[in-house]
């Protein structure tokens, strides 16, 4: 069965009031690996990863769509609205529950079998085939290699063949911080991209180490934003 505190199906009934009320009666620690930064900074923007997205699912209503970063209500009203339905996970909250912060110990954790289970049984314990999308958005890059397969696995199995999934990758691979983002869909071509603080992620990629990691999967598409940030579109 599906987590009840961890897992939320969202049909646009709730509103940021109810959203924000929900997470101060059950407070959960602030990511650790967070940096201080100066306020948070959006900006709108063009999205070819995200406009391929939606092109898949146009004309078809009664999907279900799964989306990594949280749940925002500008998300689950686009989505709904479309004639969706969407689940929202924290992932980036249950990894740092889960694993912690930065550093060796951290580092150790996300190889370990148990907490590798525990984690999936967390943030993807879906049945198999369950998912028409997924919206994972750029969580993958703080996942280290034995994690980041069993995650890559474990969404190739809860998401309906030919189905397509959105990511983003940082472009710069050298890059010891990385901004951390939330994104909101205004249009099916168009995000709002916040960036508040950095984070230091646990591996950067290119083009062949991604289409490594998704080699499983029927076909990668990659897209180049302003952002330096790589639009993964990965066909399952």
């Amino acid at each position: 069965m599906l987590s009840d505190r961890l897992k939320s199906m969202w049909r646009g009934q709730r509103d940021e009031g109810a959203v924000a009320s929900s997470k101060a009666s059950n407070p959960r620690p602030s990511v650790p690996s967070l940096r201080h930064q100066p306020p948070a900074q959006a900006s709108t923007r063009q999205s070819r990863g995200l406009e391929e997205f939606f092109a898949y699912i146009r004309g078809q209503s009664g999907l279900t769509i799964l989306d990594l970063g949280g749940a925002t209500q500008q998300n689950v009203s686009f989505i709904t609205d479309l004639g969706h339905r969407i689940y929202s996970e924290n992932f980036v909250q249950i990894l740092a529950e889960t694993f912690g912060g930065e550093g060796a110990d951290g580092a150790a954790d996300q190889s370990n079998p148990g907490r590798i289970d525990y984690f999936l049984r967390q943030a993807l314990e879906y049945p198999e085939s369950h998912f028409d999308g997924v919206l994972i958005w750029d969580v993958l890059e703080y996942l280290e290699p034995a994690l980041l397969s069993a995650v890559v696995e474990r969404l190739r199995r809860i998401v309906r063949p030919k189905s397509y999934m959105l990511a983003f990758f940082h472009s710069d691979n050298k890059l010891e911080a990385v901004p951390c983002y939330t994104f909101r869909i205004q249009e099916v071509n168009l995000l709002q991209v916040t960036q508040q603080g950095g984070r230091q992620p646990a591996q950067l990629f290119n083009n062949r180490s991604l289409e490594k990691l998704f080699g499983g999967f029927e076909s990668v598409k990659f897209f180049l934003t302003r952002e330096r940030l790589r639009e993964v579109i990965v066909k399952v």
